[in-house]
């Protein structure tokens, strides 16, 4: 199992937990496992051409990944980050 730690904008999601835990072999897989107990969480993360939304950032023990088919291993910490925006 993995840890994804989720940044505050996301934690509606996830009863306000910043900790969660998800499993796959992929950031995707992942994703897909973190949507299957958190319903609509991947949406606001993942595009309809299944590309990492502009606003989000995440990396893979602590390195940022570009795209949704980069592994993940079994013990990789996983974390989320949102672009906060305004003026």
């Amino acid at each position: 199992m993995n840890t994804v730690l989720i940044p505050s904008p996301l934690r509606s999601y996830t009863g306000n937990r910043s900790k969660v835990t998800a499993a796959g072999a992929s950031v995707a897989e992942l994703l897909g496992d973190l949507d299957r107990r958190y319903p609509g969480i991947r949406f606001r993360m993942i595009d309809e051409q299944d590309a990492i939304r502009q606003h989000i950032k995440i990396f893979v023990n602590r390195e940022q990944v570009k795209r949704i088919d980069a592994p993940v291993g079994a013990t990789d910490e996983v974390i989320i980050i949102t672009a906060i925006s305004g003026g």
